[in-house]
């Protein structure tokens, strides 16, 4: 199920939030919790049972895991259930996500011909992963308390965070489901979760959905585009993965505040960022910490030297980029971003002297050529995209591009007010116009948890949600899945 679809916005949310407080008012905690589990399940096997029973057999193996281990005091047994809980899920993951690339290299390599699995991938199998992983380590670590079923199953299967994130540690998320004060309703949390959510779900449906058209276009004619249509898809797609990716936060983060719950910030302004460095500080947060606490701190992290230091990050950067997708694509832009990071390290001070207008736009134009290769469907399209970058030809925008922007009915309502003999004389300036304003957004405009963390409601916010809301409803006949689901 969807977070920008019909039956989740007008009949799955109301009626779990509902359901979730009417239980709470009787003091039936447990029935509660379970009614929140259940429905956790049914948000995520809507659309595929075999899904659901592998994240149903996954949670029961890592809780049998645990609750072995916490009921023996043997280091050799405990060090045993590690292992083995570590091999279950990244096993699982390996099978389902990593298998048939495996095996594709190793055929190319060898002149082999091993089969393929050709298995579905499961939708947020990465995300509900590491928090178990991280649920297995902490608890060898003796850094966790014992949690019972329910609140276990709750903690991995908790639907606003289950498919894209954020990757919630334990103890963050259980200790809020077991506080009463959150099992009453609240409506000043009630007013920012519905107004997070109405920013995300503008953000995916009105702007990343509508620049996804412009992106397929251009990535369906890699071989046509100039110079400057290259430039337009590859800005293009940098908003379109920008949007999405924080319109699912938001709207994660909205609905977790429906249910009283507030989880980790996983997206703060990015585009802001004033070096490669400074940009993974604010991608993905949740992603990154997971990385430093169970990757590059146990690897030594800072502590052993500066060459080690400068192994650490791209050996993280290149765990990145596998855990992105199973393509030569994804593992290049993480070695890119890799050489980003150690280029910041390396040149600190003298950067830091740089106007930061000036390294923000270098930092923005780093990660729009990262993003096109992320993009590319293989390696060759991606260099594609580079040489494409220095082609000579037509200054002219590749028409197709215009053409599809220009079909939107919002464009269209523009050109009748503003004259369509004026867009077909200049048919790029409105798209010109409209990624300007999204990089100004991106750039200088507060994000959505600066926004709800101010906690202020005048008239005309409440004005912008009610249009937002009943404009990005109106806009979801084109029903598109978040880019991180593929991840």
């Amino acid at each position: 199920m969807l977070f920008n679809s019909y039956i989740f916005v007008l009949l799955f949310l109301p009626f779990v939030v509902s359901g979730y407080y009417f239980l709470h008012h009787f003091g039936w905690e447990k029935p509660a919790l379970t009614f929140l589990i259940t429905m956790s399940m049914i948000f995520y096997g809507y659309n595929s049972i075999s899904y659901l029973l592998i994240l149903i057999v996954s949670i029961l193996l890592n809780y049998l895991i645990v609750k072995n281990m916490n009921s023996t005091q043997q280091a050799f047994l405990r060090r045993l259930l590690l292992i083995f809980g570590l091999l279950l899920n990244f096993g699982i993951l390996f099978c389902f996500k990593y298998y048939d690339f495996f095996i594709e290299n190793i055929n190319t390599i060898f002149k082999s011909d091993y089969h393929f699995l050709r298995l579905a991938l499961p939708l947020g199998i990465s995300f509900y992963t590491f928090q178990q992983v991280s649920y297995v380590i902490d608890s060898y670590k003796n850094e966790c308390e014992s949690y019972g079923f329910l609140e276990y199953a709750a903690y991995v299967s908790f639907f606003p965070q289950l498919i894209a994130g954020p990757i919630v540690y334990h103890n963050e998320l259980i200790p809020q489901l077991r506080e009463k004060k959150n099992h009453k309703v609240n409506y000043e949390n009630l007013s920012k979760g519905i107004y997070a959510f109405a920013l995300g779900m503008a953000k995916k449906v009105l702007i990343a959905d509508t620049l996804s058209k412009i992106v397929n276009v251009g990535y369906a004619n890699v071989s046509e585009l100039n110079s400057i249509s290259t430039v337009i898809i590859m800005v293009c797609y940098s908003f379109q993965i920008y949007f999405d990716f924080s319109g699912y936060c938001d709207m994660a983060y909205g609905i977790g505040f429906l249910f009283n719950i507030e989880l980790p910030v996983n997206f703060n302004s990015p585009y802001k960022a004033v070096s490669v460095r400074d940009f993974w500080d604010r991608w993905h947060m949740t992603l990154t910490r997971f990385f430093t606490k169970y990757v590059y701190i146990p690897l030594g992290g800072s502590r052993k030297g500066e060459v080690r230091t400068y192994v650490n990050v791209m050996i993280v950067f290149f765990v990145s980029g596998i855990w992105h997708g199973a393509n030569w694509t994804f593992i290049l832009w993480g070695i890119i971003n890799g050489f980003g990071n150690l280029f910041d390290r390396l040149f600190e001070k003298a950067l830091n002297k740089i106007p930061k207008m000036i390294r923000r736009t270098v930092t923005f134009c780093f990660c729009c050529i990262a993003w096109s290769l992320f993009r590319a469907e293989s390696v060759e399209q991606g260099l594609q995209m580079l040489k494409n970058l220095w082609s000579i030809g037509s200054n002219e925008i590749y028409s197709t591009i215009t053409d599809v922007f220009n079909n939107l009915l919002e464009v269209k309502i523009i050109g009748r007010l503003i004259g369509n003999s004026f867009i077909q004389t200049y048919p790029g300036l409105i798209l010109f116009i409209f990624l300007a304003v999204l990089l100004f957004a991106c750039m200088y405009m507060r994000n959505t948890q600066e926004k709800v963390s101010d906690g202020r409601y005048s008239g005309g916010r409440i004005l912008t949600v009610a249009v937002l809301l009943i404009w990005s409803i109106l806009s979801l006949s084109e029903v598109s899945e978040f880019l991180y689901f593929n991840f």
